[in-house]
């Protein structure tokens, strides 16, 4: 009968460590750029974060054929880890891009996108905080989420500076490993954003 009651702290407990993980891999990203040293030891490292996030991807949905009753829509749950990884898997790669592509030093624009990625997950933490008091944390997760999109367009404008003033020089080897890298970036910043979005459609769900 155990398998029947709600499980609403398991579900809450697996988002907090998943969304904790995602910030992790970010920061560790911003980290490698803001200290481009044992570039090979570091990307790792970060590969390891990923395969946690995983690892608890894998949990969350474990425990979503295992319940019967559940917090949210199941859907919605099922999203949320989704979206989670999606960010992951995308700091992963770009950590692996400097890698694979033999980057000799990292380009400004890039740091400042790291950094983009790092202050969305911060925000997304706090999001995921007030989730599990949803009623009484409405407005705080609303004004997170904002902030989400808000960090998402500015990170659209360092990415189209970023590739504007990349088609100005003349290497097209340069050209093809820095685009790579730029667009794995935007990716991951519009995955924070997925994320958001997907919170956001819980929070209407359940005003």
């Amino acid at each position: 009968m155990s398998i029947l009651q709600p499980r609403e702290d398991r579900f809450y407990r697996l988002f907090d460590d998943a969304v904790a993980n995602v910030r992790k891999g970010a920061e560790l990203l911003l980290a490698l750029l803001q200290d481009y040293t044992n570039v090979v030891e570091k990307a790792k490292v970060i590969k390891e974060v990923e395969h946690t996030g995983d690892e608890l991807t894998h949990e969350i949905h474990e425990l979503l054929n295992k319940v019967f009753v559940t917090p949210m829509d199941r859907e919605d749950i099922a999203d949320i880890a989704s979206a989670l990884d999606d960010v992951l898997d995308r700091v992963e790669a770009t950590a692996d891009d400097f890698v694979l592509c033999d980057i000799q030093e990292p380009m400004p624009p890039a740091v400042e996108m790291a950094n983009i990625i790092v202050q969305a997950t911060e925000k997304m933490q706090e999001a995921f905080a007030a989730l599990r008091h949803i009623n009484k944390d409405r407005a705080l997760m609303r004004e997170r989420l904002t902030e989400i999109h808000t960090l998402e367009n500015t990170g659209d404008t360092i990415h189209r500076n970023a590739l504007h003033a990349m088609f100005r020089q003349p290497d097209p080897i340069q050209i093809i490993k820095w685009k790579q890298v730029y667009d794995h970036m935007e990716k991951a910043i519009d995955s924070c954003e997925d994320v958001a979005d997907v919170l956001q459609g819980v929070l209407l769900k359940y005003a």
